[in-house]
């Protein structure tokens, strides 16, 4: 291949809206860059900043009692019982999130206001603009949790602003300036409306050289080489202790002439680490890789702009991956209207975000995960004591990230009917362990908790001994004849299977009774027009134009229905993709069905769907993406997740299985893909054309899988350490 594809975005130009600034992270705090060193500023996010809404109060509707009944009347083919199953509270949304403040920093008036270029570096997470004389650096530390934003070349104002889109007319604020050895103190108290939380942010303004004098809510500086800002955000009851987070901020300074540098190296350790472990290589055109990324995204077909977005989504993930996994924002956001309250939807937002983290080795990913799950736990435990009057879990559709209660529904998105988010949120940490061929403690137990809410609920059998999961819901779709609560929802299906198998391995004292319960669970059904169907329960009917595709949950992310293993269903499962209209157009739907297409071997379909994402004008400036088309609805589903369609149309892979260049589209006919992990404990460097591909396979356990190629099957036998180099005929 040719040199080094670009691992970074520019452009040359400041941004003049928020959702295309560039963007820096740690997985607590987030960025939002302007890119101007004469007027530079910075939104500043935190995962823990949502606004108080009354939901960190709201609990989980208690029907346990009325569940019996409405079973009874949907068996007895009442299509529209599970209405009923409900308290009657009105729609509740989760609390949303939002935007701490912005920080500005202005140069003098009338300066040279020409020949920028702002960059965000993706090996760094540096953030730099230049002009002139003027130059502003700033990347998130994920080692001293901080961010570290450096102004150089004028006089400069420096304050704290508030002023946001859609801040709340209610908002207490105060303002804090202090004089210090190190140059000044800034802060800003920030008090919810109706509410006795709050948030503070704390910037340490650190000169070097000059003159700073108090310009309240700001700062002044004059005749300085440099200046140093540092900034941190909590969110909290009562009052912060600035003086407190001052003193933190100010030992960051301490045995250093060059702290940004000190600070930088000491971040570059875990970021960079990470961020290189895996790398795509198309062989784009130099000319391309050198655009800007704005003119890039013009040009929907190059080679180019997939490695750039590949790489991007790499860095965007990892850099909003840390207290929590990424929300449907990612870790950021300019607005305090936050379309869907910027929460953690669990029905297939995050869940196609975070699948790839494994295979892409991001670790800090699924660690971002398995902690989010394990403070959640409790209250998936109370949702399921509330609704269901069971033991064990039920995770939520829809949370802040503060609570996992399920208290979001409504009729037409009975989101608490849904038993199948364990499943869902677990599958990549279970893909994780089998990486590392070590089982988590916190995976085993929240699988143990998925197993146990199964015993407790599938109670109920159909004429012919199978068991039923009733009610069932398909997000978020219904029945063409009846309502969204049905029975025998195809996902419910895999997931009660997947769940009561996978805690069977991890629990063998266990397993003989797990493994006896999802035997019991019916088989999938395929419909008259020769398609999985949506509802194993004859008589429902599928509805076929929708943007989800929860019934193929078998496919993908599961290995329950592969070409290999169960060919017939495979083939339904096809015909059932192929009816799968796209509603209306969302990134997701798109990339979740070439994910699909990707696990069935259909280069062509899974290539249309992400031409569908290309040429829809999905991606900002930024290369964080949108919900809809025409950058529509600031939204991380397409950027976190189109690194995993390009990995799963090359390799895939499962304990004892390698498939490689499953479905490679003509976007990309040759390139090189470095260092995928695969589930059996190796990794991988691929190289394909046309007329040939070499593959070299670094195990890192002694075993033997089944390799998949174009040309059949034959096994693969592998020695720890040793590695083993594969030559592929052409496709």
């Amino acid at each position: 291949m040719s040199r080094t594809p670009v691992h970074g975005t520019w452009e040359p130009a400041s941004a003049a809206r928020w959702e295309d600034a560039f963007l820096s992270g740690n997985g607590h705090h987030g960025a939002l860059v302007a890119g101007d060193p004469n007027d530079e500023r910075v939104i500043v996010t935190h995962h823990r900043l949502v606004r108080p809404n009354g939901g960190e109060h709201a609990r989980p509707p208690r029907l346990a009692a009325a569940l019996p009944a409405v079973r009874d009347r949907l068996l007895a083919g009442d299509l529209t019982a599970a209405e009923s199953f409900t308290d009657g509270r009105p729609l509740q949304w989760v609390q949303p999130f939002h935007p701490a403040f912005r920080i500005r920093v202005r140069g003098p008036a009338g300066g040279d206001r020409g020949g920028l270029r702002r960059a965000v570096d993706f090996t760094s997470g540096e953030a730099t603009a230049v002009r002139a004389d003027a130059r502003s650096r700033l990347f998130v530390s994920r080692a001293d949790d901080v961010i570290v934003h450096e102004v150089t070349g004028g006089d400069l104002d420096i304050r704290l602003d508030h002023r946001l889109p859609g801040a709340p007319a209610g908002l207490r604020v105060g303002h804090g300036t202090l004089l210090t050895p190190e140059g000044a103190l800034l802060s800003l108290r920030a008090r919810y409306p109706d509410s006795d939380r709050a948030y503070t942010g704390v910037t340490l303004v650190a000169v070097r050289g000059g003159r700073t004098e108090l310009v309240p809510p700001g700062v002044r500086v004059t005749g300085a080489r440099s200046v140093l800002l540092l900034t941190r955000v909590r969110r909290h009851t009562g009052e912060a202790d600035v003086i407190a987070e001052a003193r933190a901020l100010q030992a960051l300074l301490d045995g250093t002439d060059r702290p940004y540098d000190s600070l930088l190296a000491r971040h570059l350790d875990r970021h960079r680490t990470a961020y290189l472990r895996v790398a795509l290589d198309l062989g784009a055109d130099p000319a391309e890789r050198a655009l800007p990324g704005s003119e890039l995204l013009t040009r929907p077909h190059s080679p180019a702009l997939l490695e750039r977005l590949f790489a991007a989504g790499r860095y965007h993930l990892l850099s909003s991956s840390g207290l929590n996994p990424p929300r449907l924002t990612g870790l950021w956001s300019g607005d305090w209207d936050t379309a869907w309250s910027g929460a953690f939807t669990t029905n297939a937002n995050l869940n196609l975000q975070t699948a790839a983290a494994p295979a892409a080795a991001l670790p800090e990913v699924t660690e971002a995960l398995a902690g989010f799950v394990e403070r959640q736990l409790p209250d998936w435990r109370a949702n399921a004591r509330a609704i269901f009057g069971t033991r064990g879990a039920v995770a939520p559709s829809h949370t802040d990230g503060e609570s996992g209660l399920t208290y979001h529904f409504s009729r037409p998105y009975p989101l608490h009917l849904w038993t199948a988010g364990a499943d869902w949120l677990l599958k990549p940490l279970v893909d994780h362990d089998e990486i590392r061929g070590e089982q988590d403690p916190r995976t085993a137990a929240a699988l143990a908790e998925a197993a146990v809410f199964y015993e407790d609920f599938l109670t109920r059998t159909d004429a012919d001994g199978h068991l039923v999961v009733v009610p069932s819901y398909s997000p978020e779709n219904r029945p063409a004849n009846g309502s969204w609560g049905a029975i025998n929802a195809a996902m419910d299906l895999s997931a009660a299977r997947h769940t009561l198998r996978t805690a069977a391995r991890y629990h063998p004292g266990h397993a003989e009774r797990w493994r006896a319960l999802a035997d019991r669970l019916p088989p999938h059904r395929i419909n008259a027009d020769g398609a999985l169907a949506e509802w194993a329960w004859p008589g429902l009917d599928d509805t076929y134009d929708h943007r989800h595709l929860s019934h193929l949950y078998g496919v993908w992310p599961l290995e329950e229905i592969t070409p290999y293993d169960t060919p017939d269903l495979a083939a339904a499962a096809h015909r059932a993709l192929a009816l799968r209209g796209t509603e209306n157009d969302s990134a997701h739907g798109h990339l979740h069905r070439a994910l699909i297409a990707a696990r069935l071997r259909d280069p062509d379909r899974a290539a249309a769907a992400l031409r569908r994402v290309l040429d829809g004008d999905f991606f900002h400036a930024s290369l964080m993406s949108a919900h809809y088309p025409r950058r529509d609805v600031y939204n991380a589903d397409a950027a976190h997740t189109l690194p995993g369609v390009l990995i799963e149309l090359l390799v895939q892979s499962t304990p004892d299985r390698l498939v490689l260049l499953p479905a490679v589209p003509d976007l990309c006919p040759r390139g090189e893909l470095r260092g995928v992990r695969t589930r059996f404990g190796a990794e991988i460097d691929l190289a394909w054309a046309p007329e040939g591909a070499r593959a070299v396979v670094r195990p890192h356990r002694t075993l033997r899988v089944a390799l998949r190629t174009s040309s059949g099957t034959e096994p693969l036998d592998l020695v720890a350490g040793e590695d083993r180099v594969l030559t592929l005929g052409a496709r």
